[in-house]
C-alpha cells in the first residue's frame, strides 16, 4: 500500500494491486475516500471524509494529478 503524499492530515495511497481506472484513496482519523484521477478529479467513494477535507483532497489532487498518474503507471505498469 504505497503512500503518495502526507499533507495537511490526509494520507493519499493506492493499494498495491489495484485496477483502473487510475485512482488514489485519501483517509484522515475520520474516514476514507476514493477518487478517480485519470481524466479528471472525481468522487467515486467516501466514507466519513468531511466535506472541508473532501475538498482539500480534491485541491491536492488537481495540483499534483500528473506526478500521482505517472507514480500509479511506474507502479503497475
Amino acid at each position: 500500500m504505497p503512500t503518495l503524499l502526507r499533507l495537511f492530515g490526509l494520507r493519499f495511497f493506492f493499494w498495491s494491486r489495484e485496477h483502473k481506472p487510475i485512482h488514489v484513496h485519501v483517509e484522515n482519523a475520520d474516514g476514507l475516500a476514493k477518487f478517480e484521477i485519470e481524466k479528471e478529479v472525481i468522487l467515486i467513494e467516501n466514507h466519513g471524509l468531511q466535506p472541508k477535507d473532501i475538498k482539500l483532497a480534491e485541491s491536492v489532487l488537481e495540483e499534483n494529478r500528473k506526478l500521482l498518474i505517472m507514480k500509479w503507471i511506474n507502479y503497475h505498469g
